[in-house]
């Protein structure tokens, strides 16, 4: 049987094209730019057969046209006016098999980073675009704090060996951040060490896991003690509730 591989195709500063590869075939996720994708097609010869948009941002669909110009293939996305090359349109609990690749997906809505995210989990696999992050989460820009509350907890519900594949390299800077909301956690300290070495040799620190994230993200630990602590002092009062605390450390770690 063919292997799946999933490689991270690098693009602009720090967004990952993630390229399901198999049996001379390939798949796309989020692609900003057309360009390092074809080279990456062209120089292992491979056929574009698919394109999955988590959102509508321009550096996640907006090598989409330019892939369409070489490659006639679907592109499976959010019910979004914004992505006018979305053919095929998604809602929550929908599955569909990516062409070519043949790996079921199911699609969950995360709305908050925008107000019409959506995530795709099938083997195993997590890509979830700007809603979660390895060690953080995505900025709030059309959505609220109550929906990044219930979106992360619905991915967490995925089981802990689901690897986490991101649409950006922010992981060091995300570790510092839940170094200072929850400076006694040794999972943050550790992964924050690995990170570092793996940048210092420009690899990528992607995957992550869900569970890693349990264990270390503070955006999905807003239930915890040492994050509750941090963000009652930053916020200069107590804080109780698990929305209240996101919320906090949100806002907090705009601007860290």
């Amino acid at each position: 049987m063919p292997t799946l591989k999933v490689i991270p195709v690098q693009a602009f500063n720090d967004n990952y094209i993630w390229t399901l590869v198999k049996d001379g075939n390939a798949a796309v996720v989020d692609p900003g730019d057309a360009a390092p994708v074809l080279d990456y097609l062209h120089n292992h010869q491979l056929t574009l057969t698919a394109i999955l948009n988590t959102h509508h941002h321009a550096d996640h669909v907006g090598g989409n046209s330019g892939l369409l110009e070489h490659f006639k293939v679907p592109v499976y996305g959010p019910h979004e006016e914004r992505i006018p090359t979305v053919s095929r349109q998604l809602c929550e609990g929908e599955k569909f098999v990516i062409d070519g690749i043949g790996v079921e997906m199911a699609v969950t809505e995360v709305p908050a980073h925008t107000r019409s995210h959506i995530a795709f989990y099938g083997a195993d696999m997590l890509f979830c675009g700007d809603t979660l992050f390895a060690g953080g989460c995505g900025r709030i820009f059309e959505g609220t704090p109550a929906q990044m509350h219930s979106a992360l907890g619905k991915l967490m519900a995925l089981p802990d060996h689901t690897r986490v594949y991101c649409g950006h390299e922010y992981t060091l800077a995300n570790l510092r951040f839940a170094r200072a909301a929850e400076p006694g956690n040794p999972l943050v300290s550790a992964w924050e060490e690995q990170a570092a070495a793996q940048r210092a040799r420009n690899e990528v620190t992607l995957p992550s896991t869900i569970g890693r994230e349990k264990g270390a993200n503070p955006f999905v630990r807003c239930d915890q003690p040492g994050v509750v602590a941090t963000a009652s002092q930053h916020a200069g009062r107590t804080l109780t509730e698990g929305l209240e605390v996101l919320a906090e450390i949100r806002l907090w770690k705009n601007n860290f």
